[in-house]
């Protein structure tokens, strides 16, 4: 994460999803996440936090009892945000596995573009985390693997897909959506959509869809 240039992340826009209700903790969320996503985790204090917000510490500690609890929430978010979405695309996508693998690398895809600088913390940062308060998003985590991999595992299994090593070729399309805050331009030529297509496909000729 703290690879990329400065003053590209704090161009970002800080984005979180509508489900973190408008108030006070979402502007303390808000400035965490921007915190985080340029200093990281440890080289932020509650303190830079409030700062940035004009408070005193103690007014930060009255919405999170820790640093630590901030970054849960944050990640907690991002992961239930990406797993709804690709819960929902799935739903939508019909039986086919390729329409299916479409469908999740779509919404894998449009997740991490739109929320670039949450994207970051949560994949870079959880590991600040005591396993305790880690293991709900590690859970959900999981269970978003889990999704692609059973729809690979039923597509090689009707004789759609033939990846040369089904696990090693998930992992890869996963990866590949994980990387866009590193790289990808929002206000560019190529939109969101276009890249969630691109991303597709991508994923599709990986797995040799037939």
């Amino acid at each position: 994460m703290r690879s990329l240039p400065r003053a590209r992340l704090q161009g970002q826009k800080v984005s979180l999803p509508p489900s973190v209700p408008e108030g006070a903790r979402r502007r303390i969320l808000e400035t965490a996440l921007r915190l985080f996503a340029s200093q990281g985790f440890h080289g932020t204090s509650v303190r830079d936090v409030a700062k940035e917000l004009g408070l005193g510490p103690s007014a930060l500690y009255s919405h999170f009892p820790s640093k630590e609890h901030l970054l849960v929430e944050l990640v907690t978010v991002g992961h239930e945000t990406h797993h709804e979405a690709l819960r929902a695309a799935l739903l939508e996508a019909g039986t086919e596995p390729a329409a299916q693998v479409r469908a999740l690398i779509r919404a894998h895809t449009l997740t991490h573009a739109t929320h670039p600088l949450l994207a970051i913390v949560v994949n870079e940062e959880i590991h600040a985390l005591p396993p305790e308060l880690a293991a709900p998003a590690v859970a959900l985590r999981d269970q978003s693997s889990a999704l692609l991999r059973e729809v690979i595992a039923r597509g090689v299994a009707m004789g759609r897909f033939s990846p040369p090593e089904p696990l090693v070729t998930a992992a890869a399309i996963s990866a590949m959506g994980v990387r866009i805050p590193y790289w990808y331009e929002p206000g560019g030529a190529l939109t969101p959509g276009a890249l969630a297509d691109a991303h597709a496909e991508l994923a599709l000729r990986m797995l040799g869809a037939s």
